[in-house]
């Protein structure tokens, strides 16, 4: 689910509606079921299709469940496949539960190679053979680029994005071999308080720096944070500074550490850049974060709170952050 600020975009032909989609997504998708809501509270959504009949109705569910929620008023999909019979059947099963639901579907209309196939209703050579179309230069995605929001060719294009880079991760984990405090800590053998403390104080300061600045950790800074996070107590002190005013500057640095980070570290900074991409709107991109938090750990407590917001299309203004990292630690070192 995707809540971007808003363009000013206005439909009037499927063309229209064909560009909206990767506008609204971040990427072109393939073999999915795309939503675009209109009126209630409107959010966009993207799911993989069935991988047979008998899924349909789960996907029916997930998609206009969320809709129904957020009082939805008007609904498009748009069906990137060629399977004519697995698009029908969705059609009419997304059609049926949002009559049900009270909800509008003003269009239908499933994409391949190309072309656009309207579902539900249209003339029937067209519904037979297609229309051929190309939203490449379209003024939507051209406005997009101006705005510096950036549609990448496919959600494996964005899922690059966030991939490994082995040069910069054996940079970081040579800065940890050499870095390594007094005494071993981890997860389940906390240090002190006074160190938790220092480290905490450590990672916000750090953190804000770079968000502020719009700068990259070195490699020393980004060992000491990736292995910092690993505590949850010292992930939360860098969870409790994602703000939506400035979430894009945290996807930015977190997803730096996330291509610098080693295997065995990356579920806390993977997590926080979900968060992050929660937070400035772009569930796409959080939705690959997780899929990296999955590789690694895949019932991380933060990921699977996450997935249940995005699940349910929760916009992040609704998110009221009630964190305190260092609840209980400052007492018991004696400090205000």
């Amino acid at each position: 689910m995707t809540h971007h600020a808003p363009l000013s975009m206005t439909a009037t032909c499927p063309e229209d509606l064909l560009a909206m989609v990767p506008v609204t997504l971040g990427f072109a998708p393939e073999e999915s079921v795309v939503m675009l809501t209109f009126g209630g509270r409107a959010f966009q959504a993207r799911v993989d299709l069935p991988l047979c009949l008998d899924e349909v109705p789960d996907v029916v569910a997930s998609l206009v469940g969320p809709a129904r929620r957020h009082r939805v008023e008007r609904v498009v999909f748009v069906l990137y496949t060629d399977d004519e019979v697995l698009a029908g059947r969705l059609a009419r099963g997304l059609r049926d539960r949002c009559r049900g639901e009270g909800i509008a579907v003003l269009e239908t209309l499933r994409a391949h190679d190309g072309r656009w196939f309207p579902l539900l209703h249209g003339d029937r050579v067209v519904r037979e053979v297609g229309v051929p179309y190309d939203v490449s230069a379209h003024p939507f995605l051209v406005d997009a680029v101006l705005r510096g929001r950036v549609t990448l060719r496919s959600r494996t294009e964005l899922e690059a994005t966030l991939r490994s880079d082995p040069a910069r991760v054996a940079a970081v984990a040579a800065a940890l071999a050499e870095g390594r405090p007094a005494g071993e800590w981890d997860r389940d053998h906390p240090p002190p308080t006074p160190v938790l403390l220092v480290e905490g104080r450590w990672v916000q300061d750090t953190v804000r720096r770079h968000v502020v600045d719009g700068s990259r950790p070195t490699d020393g800074e980004a060992a000491r944070l990736l292995r910092a996070v690993v505590l949850l107590r010292l992930r939360d002190a860098a969870w409790q500074m994602i703000r939506r005013a400035e979430a894009r500057a945290h996807v930015e640095l977190w997803a730096d550490l996330v291509r610098r980070c080693p295997q065995e570290l990356l579920a806390g900074p993977a997590a926080l850049l979900g968060w992050a991409a929660w937070q400035a709107g772009d569930g796409a991109l959080a939705w690959c974060a997780l899929d990296r938090v999955h590789e690694v750990e895949p019932r991380y407590g933060l990921a699977s709170h996450l997935a249940l917001l995005l699940e349910h299309a929760v916009p992040p203004e609704e998110w009221e952050a009630d964190v305190d990292w260092a609840e209980g630690l400052r007492a018991s070192d004696g400090s205000a």
